[in-house]
C-alpha cells in the first residue's frame, strides 16, 4: 500500500488510503489550555517601609491593581498583548502616585518632560517617544508612532505636532503639576546648593549628578508586559525621568533594547538608573541569554539584574514575559512596585521582597 501511494502521488494523483477501522474508538486530545496573562511595574528604588503609609499603600496597590485589571480584562477576550500593555500604563499615566503622565517628576528648569516606548513582539516593530511637554498618555503617542509612521523614535516638538495630526489628547503644562513632586525637585536644587557651597567642593565645578538629593524619586518608571491568548508578547513602558534632570537627559524607557524590548519568545520592560540600562542594553540582554544560552527566564532576568547590573553599579529591575507565560520580577533596589495577572483572573501585587 505504500509503495502504491507513493507511486500515485508521483503521479499527481491522492493515494487510496485504507478506511480507519470501525473496531477502533478514536481518541481527540484537547489542545493545553492557554497560558496568558500580563505584569506590570510602577518603578523600582529606595522604598522605605517605614515612611510608607498605610494608606499611600493602599492607594498604590489599588492603583497597580486596577492597571492589572485593565490589561487583563482585554486579554480574557481574546484581545491583543498590544492593548492590554497599552491599556494597563494609561491607568498608571493617569495616576498621580507614580513617575510617569500625570505624576511625572520635574526638570531642573521646572517643567516636565516625558519619554515611552512600546513593541511589538510578534513582528518587531516598535514606537518610542522622549522630551514630550503636553501629551497626556505618552504610551499612546509611542503607539502611534510604531503603528502610522515609518520610523522608530521621535522627539519634543516634532514628536507633539505628530500627536495633534494624530488627534492625541493634549495637555496644558500645569497638567502633570504636583506638590509632591515639586517638592521633591525643592528638595534636590537645595541640596545641590547646600553642596556647592561645603569647602571641599571650592574650586570644583559640581555636577548635579552628584547630587543624593531625589535619589529616592529617580525610578518611577512604569511598565507592563504581556503575553496574549494568541501567543503573542508585547512591551511597554512610560516615565517622567529623573528628579533635577538637565539638558534634555533622555533615560533607557524610550531605548528599544535597554528599557523596553519583545520579540517572539520574551517582553520587558525596565525600571532603574538609565545610564546602566543602556549601557548594558538590559532588555535585550535578558532576552538573549534565555534565547541563545538555553538559560530558562528566571535565570537569564536574574544574571543580569542581580549579577551585571550590581557589579556596575546599576540599581533597578525589570519585569520579563516569555512565550510559555513563565514570570520573572527581579530588582536589587529596597523595592519595586509591581504586579502579575494570569489566565485564572487573579491578581497579584507586592512591593517589597517579602509582599
Amino acid at each position: 500500500m505504500a509503495a502504491l501511494g507513493a507511486l500515485l502521488l508521483s503521479l499527481g494523483c491522492s493515494p487510496v488510503l485504507p478506511s480507519p477501522r470501525a473496531d477502533i474508538e478514536e481518541t481527540h486530545v484537547a489542545p493545553p489550555a492557554p497560558r496568558w496573562g500580563i505584569a506590570i511595574h510602577g518603578g523600582a528604588g529606595v522604598i522605605d517601609r517605614a515612611k510608607l503609609s498605610a494608606e499611600r499603600e493602599a492607594e498604590m496597590r489599588a492603583v497597580l491593581t486596577a492597571s492589572l485589571e485593565a490589561g487583563h480584562g482585554i486579554l480574557a477576550k481574546g484581545g491583543s498583548s498590544l492593548d492590554a500593555v497599552t491599556a494597563a500604563i494609561r491607568i498608571l499615566e493617569d495616576s498621580p502616585l507614580f513617575n510617569a503622565g500625570k505624576g511625572a517628576v520635574f526638570t531642573h528648569e521646572g517643567t516636565n518632560e516625558l519619554d515611552a516606548a512600546l513593541m511589538n513582539g510578534h513582528t518587531r516593530e516598535a514606537g518610542a517617544v522622549a522630551g514630550l511637554r503636553h501629551v497626556r498618555n505618552p504610551i499612546a503617542l509611542a503607539r502611534a508612532v510604531m503603528e502610522k509612521s515609518p520610523h522608530v523614535m521621535m522627539m519634543g516638538e516634532g514628536a507633539e505636532r505628530f500627536a495633534e495630526q494624530e488627534g492625541l489628547e493634549l495637555v496644558p503644562e500645569s497638567y502633570f503639576y504636583t506638590e509632591e513632586r515639586w517638592q521633591a525637585l525643592q528638595r534636590a536644587l537645595a541640596a545641590e546648593k547646600e553642596k556647592k557651597a561645603e569647602p571641599e567642593q571650592q574650586g570644583k565645578q559640581q555636577s548635579f549628578w552628584e547630587s543624593p538629593a531625589g535619589r529616592e524619586y529617580k525610578f518611577g518608571t512604569v511598565g507592563a508586559v504581556a503575553l496574549d491568548q494568541a501567543g503573542h508578547l508585547a512591551a511597554g513602558t512610560s516615565t517622567g525621568g529623573m528628579t533635577n534632570k538637565r539638558f534634555g537627559r533622555v533615560g533607557d524607557s524610550p531605548i528599544i533594547g535597554a528599557g523596553t524590548y519583545a520579540d517572539e519568545g520574551c517582553a520587558v520592560s525596565a525600571t532603574g538608573h538609565g545610564e546602566y540600562f543602556i549601557r548594558y542594553t538590559v532588555a535585550r540582554d535578558v532576552c538573549a541569554r534565555a534565547a541563545y544560552s538555553g538559560m530558562k527566564l528566571g535565570a537569564a532576568a536574574d544574571r543580569v539584574v542581580m549579577d551585571v547590573l550590581v557589579k556596575a553599579g546599576g540599581e533597578g529591575g525589570i519585569i520579563a514575559m516569555d512565550v510559555q507565560g513563565n514570570v520573572a520580577m527581579p530588582f536589587n533596589s529596597k523595592g519595586m512596585y509591581r504586579g502579575y495577572m494570569g489566565a485564572d483572573g487573579a491578581a497579584s501585587v507586592a512591593i517589597f521582597r517579602d509582599p
